[in-house]
């Protein structure tokens, strides 16, 4: 991945601001004896805020600023004047990234994420700021000569991950022809060789069908078995697929056996997360340009069952209206 440009993971330190003190102030003027207490409130420390913003689409911007600290609240003065709020900092993230805080013990809690442009969420809140002394005059106690002090920051480590967010996912082993499909069904132009793991990172295509419709797809890259164990790229992809509404498994006309190729990819994903197998799926045959309609006929009754199936080339376009068409209507249900 050296080189690489797509970032989807990244551990950053955070502090928020220290709330300003109060101020102990007392009003002191020409002619006015007992002025009593007028100390100002302290501001608020900044908090450390993750943005949503649809034109980022990697977290490389934060591999080289992985310390963020908010600034101090500052404190109250005479005459009540409250004391200026720290800046917050906020951190621009692509939609679809999730906040998991790292514990004392090497665990993590989800702290959150963000899956809208501009929505908005507070991984830690500014210390308050201190109440100046004028909060505290009583009428047995007209001169109190003490102020709040500031509420303390808050500070932890943060993991960052991207899912991509897209409606379909591309599912299959490396080479099975997922970027050649993204390049025709969408203006996506992905890396297309004839080896193994061509693809690297996830590319995003808008696809248009029927009546104005679109949806997006996401071509993951290629997994292999024993994946969810860190083998060839491991899980670093298979997370991805966690966002998608609809999987579309691919797998070449080529296959030894298919039913089985099939059974190692939804195995893979289930002991990965086994929610994913609540979602939508389709199965596609490529690379069928050199197939007739008798051997296509009979590979029929060697495909998996229960699962919609197409052949489809994405060199010749056969079948691939039909394969958007049930790709549209799978995201309706």
């Amino acid at each position: 991945m050296a080189g690489s440009n797509f970032v989807d993971y990244v551990k950053i330190f955070a502090r928020s601001g220290h709330g300003g003190s109060g101020s102990a102030h007392f009003r002191r003027e020409k002619f006015v004896e007992f002025g009593g207490p007028d100390g100002g409130d302290g501001g608020r420390g900044g908090h450390i805020i993750l943005r949503g913003d649809s034109q980022y689409w990697t977290l490389i911007h934060l591999k080289y600023q992985r310390h963020q600290f908010a600034e101090d609240g500052e404190g109250g003065s005479g005459a009540r004047s409250s004391g200026k709020n720290g800046k917050d900092i906020v951190i621009p993230v692509p939609l679809g990234t999730v906040a998991r805080r790292v514990l004392e013990d090497g665990t993590t809690e989800y702290a959150g994420e963000v899956t809208a442009d501009g929505e908005e969420l507070v991984l830690l809140k500014g210390g308050r700021g201190g109440l100046g002394n004028w909060h505290f005059k009583t009428s047995t106690n007209q001169a109190p000569r003490y102020a709040q002090p500031g509420e303390d920051r808050q500070e932890g480590t943060f993991i960052l991950e991207l899912k991509v967010l897209a409606d379909v996912g591309l599912v299959g082993f490396p080479n099975a022809g997922k970027s050649t499909l993204l390049s025709v069904v969408s203006a996506a132009k992905p890396k297309i060789a004839n080896y193994a793991f061509t693809t690297l990172e996830p590319n995003l295509g808008i696809v248009e069908c029927r009546d104005h419709h679109s949806f997006v797809m996401a071509d993951i890259p290629g997994i292999i078995e024993g994946a969810h164990e860190g083998k060839g790229l491991g899980t670093r992809f298979l997370r991805h697929i966690e966002r998608n509404s609809v999987l579309l498994f691919m797998i070449p006309a080529d296959s030894d056996d298919i039913r089985k190729d099939y059974a190692v990819l939804l195995g893979e994903l289930t002991q990965y997360n086994p929610e994913l197998l609540d979602k939508e799926r389709l199965l596609a045959i490529t690379k069928c340009d050199m197939l007739d309609e008798d051997l296509i006929e009979e590979m029929k009754s060697h495909l998996p069952e229960g699962v919609p199936s197409v052949f489809i080339s994405s060199i010749s376009g056969m079948n691939i209206p039909r394969l958007k068409d049930m790709l549209w209507e799978a995201l309706q249900k």
